[in-house]
């Protein structure tokens, strides 16, 4: 993977999204030279990359230093504190990139300045390159500079930009939460189960590679959701009696449009 900016890319914060972009970036092509992770902290796992690759750490930045691509993965709740050390870091070529959920760019030009930002909400699958991230970009942000972003991005599954800031807080209450709501159904699966009359375990076992096998038959197939719901839904046999239940009037869709736009709520009331 090329990624052509006009100065380093500082990582600030390698947990776990942190931590999974930068092993994907490395992996892809992505020089070890051309990165510095800003980390408190790292894991044995990370100084382990860092040193494999040739890539830098520091626990705080430069005072000489401009990044070509700034990119924040820590928690919202401390975002606060870690930005202002470093304004320094932007200059007139530098795109900041947050993965923080709520944080609106805003909140990052009041610490940061006016820049080129960049929104972006991944979620967990992103660990194993199976996750889809929703982003935003300001007008600032250049089509190069987009592109560059793209590249970064996309290491962990796909990317879709959407055209307003706002949408974002949609994004992590679809995709962005969404994965803890496919674990709560295989938990949900087990325990109907288990009430069925299988044991515990052998139910949680078949819920689990239940749903984790049809995500990968969704992932594998070109046909739509509905589509393959069909096709395993015979007019009149069990399928089409448990989806009776799933798709009435008070079935599965008004809770998930409740859950979703609770989520969203939250989002925005993270913002600041």
């Amino acid at each position: 993977m090329s990624v052509s900016a006009t100065g380093p890319i500082v990582l600030v914060g390698a947990g776990n999204m942190g931590g999974a972009m930068l092993t994907g970036w490395l992996k892809s092509g992505v020089p070890g030279s051309s990165v510095l992770v800003l980390d408190p902290g790292p894991s044995d796992a990370i100084l382990g990359l860092l040193n494999e690759t040739g890539a830098r750490h520091s626990v705080t930045p430069s005072a000489d230093m401009k990044a070509g691509i700034l990119f924040l993965a820590v928690k919202p709740q401390v975002m606060d504190a870690v930005l202002p050390p470093l304004k320094g870091l932007v200059g007139p070529n530098t795109v900041v990139v947050s993965v923080a959920a709520g944080k609106t760019l805003a909140n990052m030009e009041r610490h940061l300045g006016e820049a080129a930002m960049v929104r972006a909400m991944p979620n967990t699958p992103a660990m194993i390159g199976r996750g889809v991230t929703g982003a935003y970009a300001n007008a600032r942000v250049t089509h190069e500079q987009r592109q560059q972003v793209q590249a970064l991005l996309k290491v962990s599954g796909p990317v879709e930009w959407v055209s307003t800031e706002q949408d974002i807080d949609a994004v992590t209450a679809l995709s962005g939460s969404g994965p803890a709501y496919v674990f709560y159904l295989v938990e949900c699966m087990a325990e109907a189960g288990r009430k069925a009359g299988l044991p515990a375990d052998l139910a949680m076992r078949l819920a689990r590679e239940t749903v984790s096998g049809a995500g990968e038959l969704l992932h594998r197939s070109p046909d739509d959701a509905a589509r393959l719901r069909q096709n395993v839904t015979s007019p009149g046999g069990t399928t089409a009696a448990a989806l009776s239940v799933l798709m009435a009037e008070d079935g599965m869709q008004p809770l998930f449009d409740k859950a979703v736009e609770a989520a969203r709520r939250r989002a925005g009331e993270l913002a600041g």
